[in-house]
């Protein structure tokens, strides 16, 4: 007995698309990926304000409002490159697709602007100085997005199967969180070799000028090369994407105007001050734990929680909606926040801290799995909506609307951070240059840990605002997803049908 054309959807919607191999260098690419965008910001900045100019007699505070307008200026530059590529993106169209070639092709010229970062010109000049802070790190911030944001994207076009496209984003953005902390055990391996091959006092004065971030950043940049290159050679695209030309208007009309995009967009500008946290991580390590191969330590714990968040994501996503498991996770993690900030103040800063500090870190990272994995996936049924409303599929801009607000978010968070760390705390810059890191009061470490917890608390309950007026769930999408299967059934039945044309 023939489907019929209802059947014939609904097989469509059900049918597994990718190979299991797909999925897993899915993951392969964005871990690349990481692996340096993921390292480049916190150590870009401690490069800039510890190291690149030390010994040249700047004014602190001149230099560090500098470092943080640096920053700041940089991610609204982030912004407006995010929606132009995300324009561009909907606008390529080639045999491998419309993300895949910014992502191959990007990665090289990634890698070299990522290294050029960290060669720092040697003047005395404050003036030169916040010049070339303010053009390498824009161009890098500008690079990176033509590489990032695309592979961000990927996830809505590697398959037309909600639920298969929903485990490769789980497992892929699982991978990229590991890889968001590779950097860290990059830098401690670094570090280890270069004090075995040059001794004690020789890495002290190579540590001093920062040489292990440089290497460490340069063994990032390459891995992210080899790993992208994997994931173009063996994934495909195979949601079929629309022809027609967008304009810059019609561009920004989609972003600011479907609801339901906007609202998981707005997560990012509602919870921006979050990201602070990592600002301070190093210097967490450093000043509160005792070392700075402690990060590593630091961050491990809240990797691993992120990696088992996004697990927990997943299984309570098939009892809830996007729109609850993220409210949860919410609450949850502001929650965790708070108890890390009451207990270090309780046991006071000493050796004694670390343990405690490091397992609730754990606790703290589960609900980084809900900000990997849950908007992506939203995101993913929004250009679904899209679609089902306009008959275009504009991955591209849909992601690219979310990273117009997270690159929005992106640079109050870099110019917040900074200054919170910098000026606010009363952070006191080192100025021998065998000396990576001057001693800080226990004012500064206080304030040190506020903004490593208390402060981000807060933003994780704003960024959870908007989604309450998320509708994209429930009846809504089940209907969407079965029209849009139905769609693309009768389209394939037709293409089918159609005799083929013989010339004369």
């Amino acid at each position: 007995m023939a489907k019929t054309k209802s059947g014939a959807g609904t097989a469509a919607a059900e049918k597994k698309y990718m190979k299991p191999s797909e999925i897993v260098t899915f993951g392969i690419g964005l871990f690349g990926v990481a692996l340096l965008t993921g390292w480049m910001p916190d150590y870009t900045t401690t490069f800039f304000a510890d190291f690149a100019f030390k010994g040249k007699g700047f004014d602190s505070a001149s230099f560090a409002n500098t470092v943080s307008l640096v920053f700041g200026v940089a991610g609204f530059v982030g912004a407006i490159c995010e929606l132009i590529i995300g324009i561009l993106v909907d606008r390529t169209k080639t045999k491998l697709g419309k993300v895949k070639p910014w992502i191959g092709f990007g990665a090289i010229p990634l890698a070299i602007i990522s290294l050029l970062v960290f060669v720092a010109p040697n003047t005395a000049s404050l003036g030169i100085a916040s010049v070339w802070m303010f053009i390498i790190y824009s161009l890098y911030t500008a690079v990176s997005c033509a590489v990032e944001s695309p592979s961000n994207c990927f996830g809505a076009l590697c398959s037309p199967n909600p639920s298969e496209r929903g485990d490769a984003i789980s497992i892929a953005s699982f991978l990229r969180s590991v890889g968001q902390s590779g950097g860290q055990v990059v830098i401690i391996v670094v570090g280890a070799v270069m004090k075995m091959l040059m001794g004690q006092q020789q890495f002290k004065n190579a540590e001093g000028q920062g040489l292990d971030l440089i290497i460490s950043t340069a063994i990032c940049a390459l891995g992210m090369v080899i790993f992208v290159m994997i994931f173009f050679a063996n994934n495909k695209e195979r949601v079929p994407y629309t022809t027609e030309k967008v304009s810059l208007a019609e561009s920004i009309k989609l972003v600011f105007t479907n609801k339901n995009l906007l609202m998981v967009s707005l997560t990012k500008l509602a919870g921006f001050g979050r990201g602070v946290y990592g600002t301070v991580s190093l210097y967490i390590a450093i000043y509160l734990l005792g070392s700075k191969g402690l990060k590593l330590a630091l961050m491990l714990p809240m990797g691993i929680g992120t990696a088992v968040g996004m697990l927990l994501v997943k299984a309570v996503l098939k009892k809830f909606s996007t729109k609850k498991t993220y409210i949860i996770f919410c609450i949850y993690g502001a929650s965790s926040l708070a108890i890390l900030f009451i207990v270090s103040k309780a046991i006071g800063f000493s050796s004694s801290l670390v343990i405690p500090f490091l397992i609730l870190n754990f606790f703290c990272g589960l609900q980084h799995g809900n900000t990997n994995v849950t908007p992506n996936i939203m995101i993913a049924d929004c250009v679904d909506e899209m679609e089902y409303k306009t008959g275009k599929r504009q991955e591209g801009l849909a992601y690219a609307g979310f990273g117009l607000f997270s690159k929005i978010a992106s640079a109050f968070t870099k110019y917040l951070g900074p200054f919170l760390v910098y000026t606010w705390s009363g952070y006191h810059f080192s100025q021998d240059p065998n000396v990576a890191y001057a001693s800080q009061t226990d004012s500064t470490l206080s304030k040190f840990l506020a903004i490593y917890t208390i402060i981000p608390a807060i933003f994780v309950i704003l960024q959870g605002v908007p989604i309450l007026f998320y509708d994209m769930v429930g009846e809504k999408k089940e209907k969407i997803t079965a029209a849009l299967a139905e769609k693309r059934a009768a389209q394939a039945a037709d293409d089918d049908s159609e005799p083929d044309v013989i010339a004369e």
